[in-house]
């Protein structure tokens, strides 16, 4: 669906001083979204890509997760229950979920949002240890959701204010040295993902990584979204990729492109 459903918001969440979730009534008949996927979100005024938080079936009902970051994500977070959005999509390949298999999802910062869908869908069939990290425990995000559906979460804050004190990337370590899992799934920052893969690499953890660039058009035109030699458009080919595609994208953890195409 290219056109922007215009929506009314349903609900709003304050998940952390600085995120939000919004939840709108949405038709799963004619556009079921997938964890993983995201939406283009238009204020009406600019558009932006927002991953898919919450994917509620049984009640038709939508959600994406907003951290405020800028103008737009600002005026998204100024809006109130009974205000409107436009929302686009779903776009893009999402996460694969696999059956009765020991998972570990690992998320940081708002990165979160589609591990906590991906994590919802995959609890059905499988047995899920949740990575959750962040700077200090005022911006966990998800964790009592998590742990309601049945997700085993192990915390991981900078200043040790939650959990174990450190970064995802010795959580991780961490649990391997008591645990085994058969697949994981990583989304946070590429400077987190980057030293994650290496270790999952090592231990021969198949698994799937978010990927996050500037789009667009979301429909794989206008190449804006491309990354390096491979021509893989993150709209398109993206914004999941598995550990055997991902080794092959150079700029991943190293660069990325501003709206103007310069490496930044």
């Amino acid at each position: 669906m290219n056109v922007p459903k215009v929506l009314k918001i349903k609900r709003i969440v304050t998940q952390t001083p600085t995120i939000k979730s919004f939840y709108f009534d949405w038709d799963m008949d004619e556009d079921l979204p997938s964890p993983g996927q995201f939406l283009m979100v238009w204020n009406f005024n600019d558009e932006k890509p927002m991953s898919i938080s919450s994917i509620d079936l049984e009640n038709s009902e939508i959600g994406i997760t907003v951290k405020n970051i800028g103008q737009f994500t600002g005026e998204v977070h100024n809006l109130n229950v009974g205000g409107y959005l436009g929302l686009r999509g779903p776009y893009g390949h999402g996460f694969n979920i696999p059956n009765n298999k020991k998972i570990l999802a690992i998320g940081g910062g708002v990165g979160m949002a589609p591990i906590a869908a991906f994590t919802d869908a995959a609890l059905e069939n499988n047995k899920v240890d949740v990575v959750c990290a962040a700077v200090t425990k005022n911006e966990l995000l998800f964790e009592d959701r998590l742990i309601e559906s049945g997700a085993d979460v192990y915390n991981v804050t900078d200043d040790g204010s939650s959990g174990y004190k450190g970064f995802a990337t010795n959580r991780t370590t961490d649990l391997l040295e008591s645990n085994t899992y058969d697949f994981a799934v990583v989304c946070g920052p590429e400077v987190m993902m980057k030293p994650i893969y290496d270790i999952l690499e090592e231990n021969n953890i198949t698994s799937d990584y978010s990927l996050e660039r500037y789009m667009k058009c979301a429909i794989g035109i206008c190449g804006q979204c491309c990354v390096d030699k491979t021509g893989w458009r993150i709209c398109k080919e993206g914004p999941v990729f598995n550990d055997k595609d991902i080794k092959f994208i150079t700029e991943f953890a190293n660069y990325r492109r501003a709206p103007t195409g310069e490496r930044i």
